[in-house]
């Protein structure tokens, strides 16, 4: 019997976008969320970015905090129908 994995909503791109508009990169957004207790590597926040890897919510309460923005900006566009 074939299986289809179900696709649920990513916000890679909302990741991409803030961290692009703070002019960051992802070595360096990387270093400064290790600095704050994150263990995140440079491969799997780009996973992040690219919705192959689900983001932990530890890390989302850190970005806040580093792009001082809402959590509204995280989840922008994401409330629309697959």
């Amino acid at each position: 019997m074939e299986q289809k994995i179900r696709r649920d909503r990513n916000m890679g791109d909302n990741l991409r976008k803030l961290r692009l508009d703070h002019d960051i990169s992802q070595e360096k957004l990387c270093a400064e969320l290790q600095r704050r207790g994150c263990d995140i590597g440079r491969s799997t926040y780009a996973k992040y970015e690219a919705g192959e890897l689900n983001i932990r919510a530890s890390v989302i309460i850190e970005l806040k905090k580093i792009y001082n923005c809402s959590y509204d900006d995280f989840f922008e566009g994401l409330d629309v129908n697959i």
